[in-house]
């Protein structure tokens, strides 16, 4: 019985400890000056991989990225992304018309993710407000940037392997397309 009272002691002297400890904590703080940051005139630092404004942006010969494959609109999840797809007289694809809806848009970067273009990129840039909600719908030319974003020297047509308007296996390099039938048992 002895020792259920000395650890019912012990119990309560660890209690009162970490209490005295949180109140000696606060305390302390609450005598130091308060440290505030002047955000709008001294701005941090955000990381390179912070989500923010979406970017549309350009390959390495200044043509437009997007080839309007519509993944980055089916991968968000709250249906913000909307465009329309158009052939170039040279056999590419493109965005015809790119929309994207920022009061909806919850930057989850899924968008980029699903991109298979690097066409779709996120900025650090978060802070954008305005009175008025169709001033965050953003149109394709609010949009597309003059460079390439975080990979500069990535193009996809260059990577694809397959030219617009070329046969397949004609391109330098490229392997003459196999008959699958001769493949059969």
């Amino acid at each position: 019985m002895a020792k259920d009272r000395d650890g019912l002691f012990k119990r309560i002297g660890q209690g009162v400890a970490g209490l005295a400890g949180s109140y000696a904590g606060t305390l302390g703080q609450l005598f130091k000056p308060p440290i505030t940051e002047q955000y709008p005139e001294h701005k941090r630092v955000l990381p390179g991989r912070s989500r923010g404004r979406i970017i549309l942006t350009r390959s390495p010969d200044g043509q437009e990225r997007c080839v309007a494959c519509y993944l980055c609109s089916g991968a968000c999840p709250v249906n913000c992304i909307s465009m329309q797809s158009a052939q170039r007289p040279d056999g590419r694809r493109f965005a015809a018309w790119f929309r994207i809806n920022f009061a909806r848009c919850i930057y989850c970067g899924l968008c980029e993710e699903a991109c298979p273009t690097l066409a779709i990129q996120l900025t650090p840039e978060f802070a954008f407000s305005g009175p008025d909600l169709l001033g965050f719908v953003f149109e394709k030319e609010d949009l597309l940037v003059e460079h390439g974003g975080k990979d500069p020297d990535y193009d996809f047509y260059q990577h694809a392997g397959v030219g617009a308007n070329e046969e397949k296996g004609t391109r330098s390099g490229e392997n003459e397309p196999i008959d699958v039938r001769t493949l059969m048992p």
